[in-house]
């Protein structure tokens, strides 16, 4: 089981329903509804700069999850980043997050809680 929080180019605002149906399309790679933004990828850099993806972490660091915390690669494209993190590390990633994303300018959903996160809420 994972933690999962999925970011995006805020350019309407949406309910937080109106924000789950969207998760859910981007689960099913359908990123229709979003728009490319250059804040997605200066947004990953950064994160990867902390922590790498899964797949390109040495053997020898697999289990440190202070290290990488990622129970699977990103989902990326230049609309959104899903992000699945391991439950013992929630509480950092979820923090970690939504300052990368203020700082950004992006909105953070929350499919846990059903929850949208603004850059300007937070």
């Amino acid at each position: 089981m994972s933690y999962d929080l999925a970011i995006w180019f805020p350019d309407q605002r949406l309910s937080d329903e109106q924000a789950l149906q969207q998760y859910h399309r981007l689960c099913d790679q359908d990123i229709s509804g979003l728009i490319p933004h250059p804040s997605i990828d200066n947004f990953y850099f950064e994160l990867y700069k902390i922590h790498p993806e899964i797949d390109d972490v040495p053997d020898d660091k697999i289990e440190d999850f202070d290290f990488c915390p990622w129970s699977v690669s990103h989902d990326l494209s230049d609309c959104h980043l899903i992000l699945s993190c391991v439950w013992s590390r929630t509480s950092y990633v979820h923090d970690l997050v939504l300052a990368l994303a203020k700082k950004h300018g992006l909105a953070v959903f929350d499919p846990q809680l059903t929850k949208i996160h603004y850059p300007t809420d937070l």
